[in-house]
């Protein structure tokens, strides 16, 4: 329970810039699937550690795992 706390609190502070309805629904995305986006995290982690800037890796993650994000957004 504090796990899903911190990654709240630090979603929010990434999210700072995005209007709030659309921060609502992105926390409430995280906090549904949890395992989930825990796990593009460390994607994302690992392909900063091998010195790519982090629009082209969260690119490439968002591309690798659209059919997921696309189905817990609700899109087909």
């Amino acid at each position: 329970m504090f796990k899903r706390f911190l990654m709240k609190q630090a979603m929010k502070s990434q999210l700072k810039d995005v209007p709030k309805e659309q921060q609502e629904k992105i926390l409430d995305l995280v906090e549904r699937n949890p395992d989930f986006f825990e796990k593009l995290a460390k994607e994302l982690q690992a392909g900063l550690k091998s010195g790519k800037d982090q629009q082209t890796v969260a690119m490439e993650i968002m591309a690798r795992h659209k059919f997921e994000l696309a189905k817990l957004m609700g899109k087909k």
